[in-house]
């Protein structure tokens, strides 16, 4: 651990899957922290390693085939990596939770909704039957599901796409876990049910001080909800930087990329396209030699088609994997 204020710190964390052709390396190195009451945000394209973090830091990856290794990764002072699984378990769901991306695929159809938001109680408290109802009832008030009382015994697909999501972050909080990791919490909903769950989240969080990992592709929740970030792509951290220092001067070229690609408002109509990164992310299974992102890069250098770089300081916590900001890459 860093210090006191630090209460998630990764460090060096790796998960890979046993294939035909050999080891597939879908996190590759990966190291940031959270602080206590922040949110950090992980972004990224589709494949770039975000939700395989969030899993490995939730110790949900099936070994075999996947295999998850890191020098650490501490929470509140505890190595996660060094527990045993019935541990593990243990802290799932009271100390760290998890928001899954899809709730109607995350919950279970032939339990009611009492059964699974409290089922966190259940194994985690000795708290009896009514107790955990009681304790259900007041979070769905707290998440702001309309007519909390007649919801409790309702079964998923009786519930709309947003009240669904709802119910999943009451499922997450209801133990006021330390840690909240939120997984696209936002996708397939409507912009008006997406605001409401955004400020749900950070209404959350002031009052119940729990930090948060917010997972997403949307530039837009993290300039809305977040303290810092950390820009992911082909499995590894390419950018960390404050929230404000990263749209105010981003670094790589990957990230000004994803910036540029943002809708811009304009009081006339246009019909220039929009911005967009040429190319595609890369096969895991068939890496580019030297920077990953390189045969996509408008800046590439000679160095970058055969070493990779690594993450350098910028001053003020601000990071980039980039040989523009690296002395070797002849190039400051």
């Amino acid at each position: 651990m860093k210090d006191q204020s630090t209460l998630l710190s990764v460090r060096n964390l790796r998960t890979e899957f046993q294939t035909q052709n050999g080891p597939v390396k879908v996190v590759d190195g990966v190291s940031f922290d959270v602080g206590r009451g922040k949110i950090v945000g992980l972004v990224g394209e589709s494949g770039s390693g975000k939700s395989m973090t969030a899993l490995s830091l939730m110790g949900l990856v099936s070994s075999p085939p996947g295999k998850v290794s890191a020098d650490g990764v501490f929470l509140d002072g505890t190595n996660l990596t060094q527990l045993h699984p019935d541990e593990m378990r243990r802290k799932r769901g009271r100390e760290v939770s998890m928001v899954f991306q899809e709730p109607m695929t995350s919950l279970n159809p032939v339990k009611t909704m009492v059964q699974q938001v409290g089922e966190p109680l259940a194994i985690h408290t000795d708290m009896g039957r009514r107790a955990i109802r009681e304790n259900v009832l007041r979070m769905f008030e707290t998440v702001g599901i309309p007519e909390p009382a007649a919801r409790l015994d309702v079964y998923p697909h009786q519930l709309s796409g947003g009240l669904r999501q709802r119910a999943m972050i009451a499922m997450g909080l209801i133990c006021e876990p330390k840690l909240l990791i939120a997984d696209e919490p936002t996708t397939a909903l409507d912009v008006t049910t997406q605001a409401q769950i955004l400020r749900l989240m950070m209404a959350l969080r002031d009052r119940v001080g729990t930090a948060i990992i917010m997972i997403t592709h949307d530039l837009g929740i993290i300039a809305e909800m977040c303290d810092e970030v950390n820009v992911m792509y082909a499995g590894q951290i390419v950018e960390q930087a404050s929230v404000f220092d990263l749209f105010d001067r981003p670094s790589h070229p990957y990230t000004r990329g994803l910036l540029a690609s943002i809708p811009k408002a304009t009081e006339k109509r246009t019909t220039e396209r929009l911005n967009s990164i040429p190319g595609v992310v890369p096969n895991l299974a068939k890496l580019p030699q030297g920077c990953r992102f390189h045969p996509r890069c408008g800046d590439a250098m000679p160095v970058c088609q055969v070493q990779q770089p690594e993450l350098t300081d910028l001053g003020n916590g601000h990071k980039a994997r980039c040989w523009l900001h690296n002395k070797q890459g002849g190039k400051l």
